[in-house]
């Protein structure tokens, strides 16, 4: 096998007009994809409003490439233009919004809304930030040294709150409760352990060493005037916190370290109590689990769930009453609040990859559609007066731009920037195929992308199947991919180069509901593989050309993991795989990430036959198909250690038809373009050799 790939990957290196005598398209390179400037050029990405909620600045690149600058646009779209030196990001508005705070070099700086009229409010040896407006704006509080301070905007004084340990964690402020309580947050990981992720590329070996596990974590209601600092709660686990406009209540939504849990708990500080008002179980893991009071009243909305997907509810904190507000059988991936009795939400009530905005009334649980333009939304922003709502949106083969709706005008859709080059649309990108699949269970609908080949073979044409990272990730949907657009490019690459590409949103995948996501509890590979199946069986019904025989498969982090199970448990379909950084060992990455891997594996002491079955390490020994690794020496994430312990069982058990690569500078998230060209490159050979008919 070393032989023959050694041939093909020198056909990379020969002259370009060999290359063209090949078919390579000349429009489209793996070079372009992959190297600066980039096709797609640079996605803008939003950065924040003025103070005054009339300019908004965004992060990007005029030139195509991957350094950033900021731009500042009107809310209309109009003038846009790069953003002055000096713009702040990090900046409290006053209640009043015509005075701010920000942080110099450790210092708060009072100023107005302009930034005129700057005047150090605080200074000292310490380093202070976290500054927190209370009500009327007549004082803030801030952290210094990680304690908590408060101090006088007209009134000159400084007053400290809390006075911790020197071994003690630093406290954040998440909230004044009223005139003369705050809300305080803290943060333990002391009881983490220490890894390495070993740095070699510089003049001696480093240790890359951190520190890794489930932070223990507290809420505190301090009492201004008596100094009292009081502990609410404390565990290992998800704690989130809400304090109602009129801070007399503390809502706070609890969850385990497994995420199987949940309860969120009402308190009247006022009247010292407390009560449960919700819970919520599963097999699986929670998610989705937003939780927010109106800006005024004590109305308090979370999302849950409970009955499937993550609906909308409520509840007066004063009077009680649990009301639910929607009934979807589809995501809402987005929710926010625009007044005491209206909400904006993110909804896929169309179609799962189709995202639109709607309001809300919470009176009579009615929808308006803010939007109606098919199309992929997320990243969604509210301006400070809860009118305007900022946003990357895209539709196929429109990559992503930055979009704009007024609440109060209805279906008049504002693109705010036009960041894709002209050149891009030179090239002849292929609109993919978007389709449904009936899995084998009769009633899971799984979404597809399909792209077909520019070539049909009259003996069939060869499959790859792109599969996403992450686990817990939607990405097909109408749309260009923000997660892999690399891919997205490399896939059409493919496309042109005679193979027909898919790619499946298998079972783990955001967007389809909680049974969607949690059917691979304790299993991980096993349904989203006989899912990935399920569409190469559509694909061979549906695409007379598409010669299932000839499969392979490819992706990075999670999907590396997936690329390797497939392979291993299910070789009649699967037939060569190629894995990027991929978990080969569910127990190492428990170790390093416990928060993902717990709730969906358990723990390796006590649930190892989970951890067994699910890791491609078990399989290695039995593996009979061809399987190229790639993974980045320092990587922190998914060490370099998992294709480390793989290799070393494929020695073990002789096998010579796999091969790798290791990249000495990069870690999970690969930044230097030659490092990505390489590995797709030999992506690509590998597939050359394997896929192909000989």
């Amino acid at each position: 096998m070393k032989k023959i790939l050694y041939l093909i990957l020198f056909s990379f290196f020969i002259t370009p007009n060999a290359i063209q005598a090949q078919g390579f398209p000349d429009e489209l390179t793996l070079k372009d994809i992959f190297h600066e400037p980039f096709i797609p050029g640079s996605r803008p990405s939003f950065s924040h409003f003025s103070p005054k909620g009339k300019t908004i600045y965004f992060r990007w690149n005029d030139s195509t490439t991957s350094k950033t600058e900021l731009f500042q646009v009107g809310l209309s779209g109009k003038n846009l233009k790069k953003a002055p030196d000096g713009v702040r990001r990090g900046f409290e508005l006053s209640p009043n919004g015509d005075k701010l705070i920000f942080s110099r070099r450790g210092d708060l700086i009072l100023a107005d809304a302009d930034f005129e009229n700057e005047r150090t409010i605080v200074a000292s040896d310490g380093y202070e930030y976290n500054a927190t407006w209370n009500a009327d704006g007549t004082k803030f509080a801030f952290i210094q040294n990680g304690d908590v301070w408060i101090s006088g905007v007209n009134e000159a004084y400084m007053k400290q709150v809390t006075s911790r340990k020197e071994e003690d964690p630093g406290y954040s402020i998440i909230a004044w409760a009223g005139d003369d309580r705050l809300v305080l947050y803290q943060w333990d990981n002391s009881d983490s352990r220490e890894y390495y992720f070993p740095e070699y590329t510089g003049r001696y070996v480093r240790t890359g060493a951190t520190r890794r596990g489930i932070p223990t974590v507290s809420i505190h209601v301090a009492y201004i005037d008596s100094n009292k600092v009081e502990k609410v709660i404390e565990q290992k686990g998800r704690l989130s916190p809400d304090v109602s406009a009129n801070g007399r209540y503390l809502a706070i939504d609890v969850a385990d370290s497994a995420l199987k849990n949940r309860k969120i708990i009402l308190h009247d500080l006022d009247e010292g109590t407390k009560e449960i008002i919700f819970e919520d179980s599963t097999e699986g893991w929670l998610y989705g689990m937003e939780m927010e009071f109106a800006p005024s009243g004590n109305m308090l909305m979370f999302q849950s769930e409970k009955d499937g997907w993550n609906n909308i509810y409520s509840i007066d904190a004063a009077t009680g009453g649990l009301q639910k507000h929607t009934y979807a059988d589809y995501d809402i991936p987005w929710v926010a609040w625009l007044d005491s009795h209206t909400m904006v939400i993110a909804t896929t009530q169309d179609d799962p990859g189709d995202v639109q905005l709607m309001k809300l009334d919470m009176n009579t649980n009615e929808l308006t559609h803010l939007t109606t333009e098919e199309g992929h939304r997320r990243n969604f922003r509210l301006s400070r007066d809860h009118r305007y709502v900022v946003y990357s949106k895209t539709y196929f083969n429109e990559p992503f731009d930055l979009y704009l709706v007024d609440t109060k005008i209805p279906r008049r859709e504002v693109q705010l920037t036009h960041s894709v080059p002209e050149s891009f649309y030179e090239y002849d990108w292929q609109k993919e195929d978007y389709v449904k699949v009936n899995s084998r269970d009769g009633e899971t609908k799984l979404s597809m992308s399909v792209l077909k080949p520019a070539r049909r073979n009259p003996d069939g044409n060869p499959v790859v199947v792109f599969v996403h990272g992450a686990g817990s990730l939607q990405n097909v949907y109408k749309g260009w991919s923000s997660s892999y657009w690399r891919e997205y490019m490399f896939n059409q690459y493919l496309a042109k180069q005679g193979y027909y590409v898919i790619e499946v949103d298998y079972r783990h995948s955001t967007g389809y509901g909680r049974k969607f996501r949690e059917d691979v509890t304790n299993w991980m590979g096993k349904y989203e593989t006989q899912d990935i199946e399920d569409g190469l069986a559509y694909l061979a019904d549906n695409y007379v050309k598409a010669d299932t025989s000839r499969v392979g498969i490819y992706g990075g982090s999670y999907g590396g993991f997936m690329a390797l199970y497939a392979v291993s448990v299910a070789p009649e379909h699967f037939d060569a795989a190629a894995a990027l950084r991929s978990v080969t060992n569910w127990e190492n990455y428990y170790y390093s990430n416990p928060g993902y891997t717990l709730p969906r594996l358990g723990t390796p002491k006590q649930d190892s036959v989970n951890y067994a079955r699910s890791s491609p390490l078990t399989y290695a020994d039995s593996l009979t198909k061809p399987v190229l690794l790639l993974h980045g020496l320092i990587d922190n994430n998914v060490g370099f250690q998992d294709a480390v312990h793989y290799i070393e069982e494929l020695i073990q058990s002789g096998n010579e038809n796999f091969d790798m690569m290791m990249y000495p500078s990069e870690r999970h998230s690969f930044r230097d373009e030659d490092a990505w060209y390489d590995e797709y490159r030999r992506i690509y050979a590998f597939f050359e050799e394997n896929l192909r008919q000989h």
